[in-house]
């Protein structure tokens, strides 16, 4: 979403970067680009005059540190003000009441309220050990109530059943009676939408925050709401009195205005991002690491905690077994591919990578295919159980049989098992307990001895990496990735190799082939 954002700020930055001393006029330029830039990005206008005012006093005051170079010092001074436009600390969903916790939900129709809501069930459900009981209270939109219910049966969350005829207030009295009575933790009440802001809309709203009087108010925004996100955050704001905002489709391909604006206008936090359609694709929204993201420094830290929280602990606990006796065959690397299709693949993991941002054109002509995990992981499944443990034997007819299978060529089957090879040579040298750059891949995947680290523990590792970047940046990636080559010199940490055209470090990383 912050992608046009962040690769026109990273632009003006790094010009200012390269100056040795930097005066007013130099400021005052780089200030009018950032607010061109922030107004492209659809962020509010009064959002953006209050931003730069900010930006041009501490730039030009007495901040400038005599050891950091004036414009690596407006870097952090612009990271801090993101910070503090988008809010300072991460938030969560705040269930400190009597039990059960009303949380209502708001918002225009296809903001994704209802899916949204299924999804804050099941995260409190599954993350918290709560139990939830949800409520539609929206008794306009045909199906509305019957999409909440099947929702509920796929997440496993209970639903209220569905009484014809009462009023959206007589639902949510009955709704929290239910909780109380069967024992619910908290009652998600999923109100009724409108294609626009309208009267009606928000007196029914209105309403319903006065009979169920709800702990949590949120707000399921659209962040491709672009300009509009301010007029609707303050109209609900002023009519049920928010108390956090929940971005939708934040995968998508809107300009990040609507997340900097609302912020700003309401003060109310940005609870939690939708990063996709599945049920769990929820995350927190934590500012700092947002910030981050928008000036290209990479979000080190949510890296590795959703490595964390993808990788199996007991599978990793008998690969590890596997790697010390340098036994790492292809079902080992078809685990670890799948691992990185659950921490989002490519595109996911390099988004979060530290000076990405600033080598699309790069990567753009790098051959960079987001398929090829999927080919290479549809060759794997080609094969026999005994081609797999003994790739040895792979010749030339049964590397056809293969290609035929998985539709794929001779020559990807070929980068493939040269990829296990190379691999199996690096496992093999973890197991032996050689120290350097594979130590911390060893740690991470659980062969340095103390298995699985939380996440806590991974945080602490990012934040003690080397080559963190000027400004408050997020610190370099530990060679820890699962399924990625160490780290070679002069590449980027834990992708080895080098692109055509100068772009260091990703020859190794799977579905990066060479530039025909």
């Amino acid at each position: 979403m912050f992608d046009n954002l962040s690769e026109k700020l990273s632009g003006i930055l790094d010009r200012l970067t390269g100056r040795g001393a930097l005066s007013a006029a130099d400021v005052d330029a780089a200030s009018r680009e950032v607010r061109r830039a922030l107004l492209e990005a659809d962020v509010a206008l009064e959002v953006v005059r209050g931003f730069v005012e900010k930006l041009r006093e501490r730039a030009v005051g007495v901040e400038i540190i005599k050891s950091v170079k004036p414009g690596q010092m407006v870097v952090k001074i612009v990271h801090d003000e993101l910070v503090a436009m988008l809010g300072a600390n991460a938030e969560p969903i705040d269930l400190n009441a009597p039990a059960p916790v009303p949380i209502m939900m708001v918002g225009l129709q296809g903001s994704g309220k209802t899916t949204t809501t299924a999804k804050i069930a099941k995260r409190l459900t599954e993350q918290m050990r709560r139990k939830v009981l949800m409520a539609s209270l929206d008794t306009r939109r045909p199906a509305a109530m019957e999409q909440l219910a099947v929702l509920g049966q796929q997440v496993g969350v209970d639903t209220l059943p569905i009484v014809a005829g009462q009023s959206p207030v007589q639902i949510a009295r009955r709704a929290i009676e239910a909780g109380r009575f069967g024992g619910y933790d908290a009652v998600l009440l999923d109100t009724a939408g409108r294609i626009t802001l309208d009267e009606a809309m928000m007196a029914e709203a209105a309403d319903v925050e006065r009979a169920a009087n709800p702990h949590e108010v949120l707000l399921v925004a659209d962040a491709l709401t672009g300009q509009d996100a301010v007029n609707l955050a303050r109209a609900f704001n002023e009519r049920v009195g928010l108390t956090g905002i929940v971005l939708t489709r934040v995968d998508g391909d809107g300009r990040g205005g609507a997340a900097l604006s609302m912020r700003a206008v309401t003060g109310k936090p940005i609870k939690l991002i939708g990063t996709g359609e599945k049920m769990d694709a929820l995350e927190d929204f934590h500012p700092a690491r947002i910030a981050d993201r928008i000036l290209g420094m990479g979000d080190i830290v949510s890296l590795v905690e959703r490595a964390a929280a993808t990788i199996d602990a007991e599978k990793t606990a008998r690969t590890a077994e596997r790697m010390r006796k340098g036994a790492f065959d292809l079902n080992d690397l078809r685990e670890q591919l799948g691992q990185m299709q659950r921490m989002g693949g490519i595109g996911g993991l390099m988004g979060m990578l530290p000076g990405i941002a600033k080598m699309k054109n790069q990567l753009a002509t790098a051959n960079v295919n987001e398929n090829m995990l999927k080919h290479q992981v549809a060759i794997i499944d080609s094969m026999t159980p005994k081609e797999r443990r003994n790739p040895d034997i792979l010749k030339a007819s049964r590397k056809k049989r293969i290609a035929a299978g998985s539709g794929t060529k001779v020559e990807e089957i070929n980068k493939l098992l040269k990829m296990h090879r190379t691999m199996a040579d690096m496992m093999k040298a973890i197991g032996s307990g050689k120290r350097g750059p594979l130590a911390g891949l060893a740690n991470m995947m659980g062969l340095g001895g103390g298995g699985m680290p939380s996440p806590e523990e991974m945080a602490k590792l990012a934040e003690k990496m080397p080559g963190g970047l000027p400004g408050g940046g997020a610190p370099g990636l530990p060679p820890a990735m699962p399924g990625l080559p160490p780290q070679l010199p002069g590449g980027l940490p834990g992708l080895g190799g080098k692109l055509p055209g100068g772009l260091p470090g990703l020859g190794g990383f799977p579905g990066f082939g060479k530039k025909k």
